[in-house]
């Protein structure tokens, strides 16, 4: 269907495999049936889910460095795993513009989060990308 719902997807799986500790592949195939997830955003789904064990340990560091005053024992469950996959993604995944991966992270906090997590989760993904040196990509110089 779209990138917007296989992260939604992610963020979920994420969030399961946080309070669980570990995601269960009977969630993957019915969110996946849900939102009508195509090939392309099922790899997309997979590709993160499965790296983020050898990627989380960094991208955590990055959090508690730029969570000013927060532990990331203390963070809802939710807004972590957004955090988590917005810097999974302007990490890793150069295709896609740094711009899109905060926005989207922006909104999923709207939907799933309280009424603080949006300006949370777009605090510390700012302070990220205004200190950390990310490469430019070509669609956020347009």
């Amino acid at each position: 269907m779209s990138r917007v719902s296989a992260r939604e997807v992610l963020m979920k799986l994420l969030y399961e495999r946080d309070i669980a500790g570990e995601h269960h592949n009977e969630s993957f195939e019915k969110l996946s049936d849900e939102f009508q997830l195509d090939m392309n955003d099922e790899e997309y789904v997979k590709k993160i889910l499965f790296s983020m064990d050898a990627e989380q340990g960094k991208i955590d560091d990055y959090i508690r460095k730029y969570a000013k005053d927060w532990t990331v024992d203390r963070m809802a469950r939710v807004d972590l795993a957004i955090i988590r996959l917005a810097l999974y993604e302007v990490l890793y995944m150069e295709d896609i513009p740094i711009s899109v991966s905060i926005n989207e992270a922006v909104e999923l906090a709207k939907k799933y989060g309280n009424e603080k997590s949006s300006s949370f989760v777009n605090g510390i993904l700012g302070n990220f990308i205004r200190t950390e040196p990310i490469k430019t990509r070509k669609n956020d110089e347009e």
